[in-house]
């Protein structure tokens, strides 16, 4: 009999997301099973129960896909799921809370292109304000372009306090520098977007971050991305299918929340498939995302 390949979902919230499942099996899982309220201590118990029911070369085809809200849990449950694992008996890890990040690896990936066509030049040296960075979008395209070599801003719309906590936790886990600003007011923002070449808005669904009066007269700008695709746009003058797009009233071009979303779509269900065609178990997270992402738009 063929190996079937498992897919053991958790998630801390009261329902595993509808939209995740059905990548899973349209990606080709022959079998999903959905844990919900899930808890950072059961993911032990939970992963060697289902290692220990298979034979150690039925270890790339049994999965662990970690959803949720938070970044920060995610990669926690993530870090106990490697930890349970008693070789050689293992299992391939994935983790993508809320879709964020495979979102974040798309978003970084789309505006990665785009600068190095635009001006030749990627990400390094640039100045990057994110809005909605304590999200969990926001978090880890911070920490992607700092990676990368940018000079990243977390800008908070309640002051600098949270974002500065965010950004010294940022350090402490993946040795990345990332400053705190703050967004309070509108006059703050501006002055912030004016001084960036990349703008990030990652903020929540329907609001807008970035008006127009904040982005007007922007000659420094580049590129910015908005990964809002409930109107109004969280940056004012992006579209949702801009891709290249100019902003008017600035130097600078937009990329829309369904150019992005098409990419990470396309790295969700491209994670989902290695993990089922691998012949070693893997550990995937926003790096392996953005390195996928990174493959689909060619940058």
């Amino acid at each position: 009999m063929a190996s079937r390949n498992i897919l053991h979902m958790v998630t801390p919230l009261k329902h595993m997301s509808p939209f995740d499942v059905n990548m899973a099996v349209d990606a080709g899982y022959d079998c999903v099973v959905p844990y919900t309220q899930v808890s950072v201590e059961e993911i032990k118990p939970l992963v060697q129960d289902a290692i220990y029911s298979r034979s150690p070369e039925m270890g790339p085809r049994t999965g662990l896909f970690i959803a949720g809200k938070n970044a920060i849990a995610a990669l926690d449950m993530m870090s106990e799921g490697w930890e349970a694992l008693v070789p050689p008996f293992a299992l391939s890890i994935f983790a993508d809370p809320a879709g964020s990040f495979t979102t974040s690896g798309a978003l970084v990936a789309c505006v990665g292109k785009t600068l190095k066509d635009k001006t030749g030049a990627g990400w390094a040296g640039r100045t990057v304000a994110v809005f909605g960075g304590t999200g969990v979008v926001g978090f880890c395209s911070a920490v992607i372009a700092a990676g990368e070599g940018a000079r990243v801003h977390l800008v908070g719309h309640d002051g600098d306090a949270r974002v500065k906590r965010m950004a010294a936790d940022m350090q402490a886990r993946f040795a990345v520098q990332v400053n705190g600003a703050d967004g309070s007011s509108l006059e703050k923002r501006r002055a912030i977007v004016q001084e960036a070449e990349v703008v990030i808005c990652a903020g929540p669904a329907g609001v807008q971050v970035i008006s127009a009066e904040a982005v007007a007269g922007a000659t420094k700008l580049v590129v910015a991305a908005d990964v809002n695709a409930v109107p109004p746009p969280g940056i004012a003058g992006i579209g949702l299918h801009d891709n290249g797009t100019p902003i008017p009233g600035t130097s600078g071009v937009g990329i829309g929340a369904l150019a992005i979303g098409d990419v990470k779509y396309r790295t969700q269900a491209g994670l989902f498939r290695k993990m089922i065609v691998s012949d070693k178990t893997l550990t995937l997270d926003f790096r392996d995302a953005y390195d996928l992402a990174r493959e689909i738009v060619g940058a």
